[in-house]
């Protein structure tokens, strides 16, 4: 599912509204005791002691969305940390796709999130957090994570299922987001 950006932030009971975090975008591949990370560009991202600890999550086969994130001491996403690994990733699981060969990509957003919920409860693994939502309150949210400096919301709908047709989740940016001054500059040094 594509981010695609919007100017204003929204009310609407047919949404649910998330945490934009600030990190890679990663699916998440479980077979078999091995852990697959794949970037929205398909390129395989190596946080290799993220991908051990995810290996070790008690299902058969899995396929999650998520954010790969450091974390400072406050739950804060901290992209420097991230790009330069000076600090142990978590991934923010976000959706859940596919569990012990059951597809779940046609089923509601909000049954994929519980059952996504429920995964991570009964894992008890510390590199795993589940992303949290609140329904309907776009414009409130929004407020409040300005509020903190954070990075933005995501907004979708609450009973969309997974299909990339243009029904793209929408993201509302924090145009004051105190970690993006100079982003283009470290990035572009990075290649």
């Amino acid at each position: 599912m594509r981010l695609r950006l919007i100017k204003e932030p929204f009310d609407n009971p047919d949404y649910i509204f998330e945490l934009k975090h600030d990190g890679f975008r990663a699916v998440v591949y479980l077979q078999n005791g091995e852990c697959k990370l794949i970037s929205r560009n398909l390129k395989n991202l190596r946080f290799e002691s993220l991908k051990l600890a995810l290996a070790k999550l008690a299902v058969k086969n899995t396929i999650i969305d998520g954010e790969i994130c450091c974390l400072d001491e406050r739950g804060v996403s901290q992209f420097d940390q991230l790009l330069n690994r000076k600090a142990e990733p978590v991934l923010y699981a976000f959706d859940l796709l596919w569990l012990d060969d059951e597809d779940l990509r046609r089923l509601p957003l909000v049954e994929r999130k519980s059952r996504l919920a429920a995964l991570v409860q009964a894992n008890n693994c510390e590199r795993i957090l589940y992303a949290q939502h609140v329904e309907g309150e776009g414009k409130r949210m929004f407020e409040e994570i300005c509020a903190l400096d954070l990075e933005g919301i995501v907004a979708k709908r609450r009973l969309g299922i997974y299909k990339d047709d243009g029904n793209a989740w929408l993201k509302v940016k924090n145009r004051s987001y105190s970690q993006d001054e100079g982003r283009h500059e470290l990035l572009s040094l990075k290649k």
